[in-house]
């Protein structure tokens, strides 16, 4: 299982295959996505990357935040996020991670916050039928009907579907194909829609129910602190 990367939605486009053939795509793009710290096995129980993303200010970070940046050599961010890793998933901190981390024509899940829509009917936000549109019904066309019994059992349970706060919630799109990468301007683009609004933050990882492509790299594809060259290790299947 490698590392899953930050990213910010730009918006949606379209690209045309080899076939000539239309497809719509979500355009996703990486600034500066680099390791801040590490989670151990000794020091905190499990093992996995923090990652960071964007350029905060100084003056909206704490002293405590700083000082930790500083002595990971990383500027201050304005997104963290923690990846679960094993052991030899474990990329320098430091290292920034490129668009390249993931190859065209593998299956990615994505995982943002939902546009919020307010307060939102059954209809809206459950799919409902609403009620009949004659035979006694009036006004109330778009109502969800019965709520729970009479004397039995006396209440409306506990999470019935009705009217409410519709949006604003942690989605996960899964099984979208990566169509295209461009390591130098940061950018990957998927096939289909991402949950959230145009500029919002949302997290990028290997499909967990597809097989990850052989020619992957791994533990990942970044860039050293130095500038070095892209630093993956191609390990083999096996």
């Amino acid at each position: 299982m490698r590392s899953g990367v930050i990213a910010q939605k730009v918006g949606m486009t379209r690209v045309f295959n080899d076939a000539g053939e239309q497809l719509p795509v979500t355009v996703l793009k990486m600034d500066g996505c680099q390791v801040v710290a590490h989670r151990t096995m000794e020091q905190n129980g499990y093992t996995a990357l923090q990652l960071g993303v964007g350029r905060a200010k100084p003056k909206n970070v704490s002293k405590a935040e700083r000082e930790r940046f500083a002595r990971a050599s990383v500027e201050p961010k304005m997104k963290l996020v923690e990846f679960r890793v094993p052991e030899d998933g474990v990329i320098p901190v430091g290292a920034e991670i490129t668009a390249d981390h993931f190859v065209v024509g593998q299956f990615v899940d994505v995982t943002g916050t939902s546009i919020g829509k307010g307060f939102a009917g059954p209809m809206k936000r459950w799919n409902f039928g609403g009620l009949r549109a004659t035979h006694g019904v009036s006004v109330s066309h778009r109502s969800h009907g019965s709520t729970g019994g009479r004397q039995d059992p006396g209440k409306t349970f506990k999470n019935k579907k009705m009217a409410g706060h519709m949006g604003v919630e942690r989605v996960t799109t899964l099984n979208l194909r990566v169509v295209q990468t461009d390591p130098a301007r940061g950018l990957i683009l998927v096939e289909g829609s991402v949950p959230g609004f145009a500029g919002g933050w949302i997290t990028v990882r290997d499909a967990v129910k597809k097989a990850l492509p052989k020619d992957a790299p791994r533990p990942g594809k970044f860039r050293t602190a130095d500038g070095a060259a892209a630093a993956a290790q191609d390990n083999k299947e096996g």
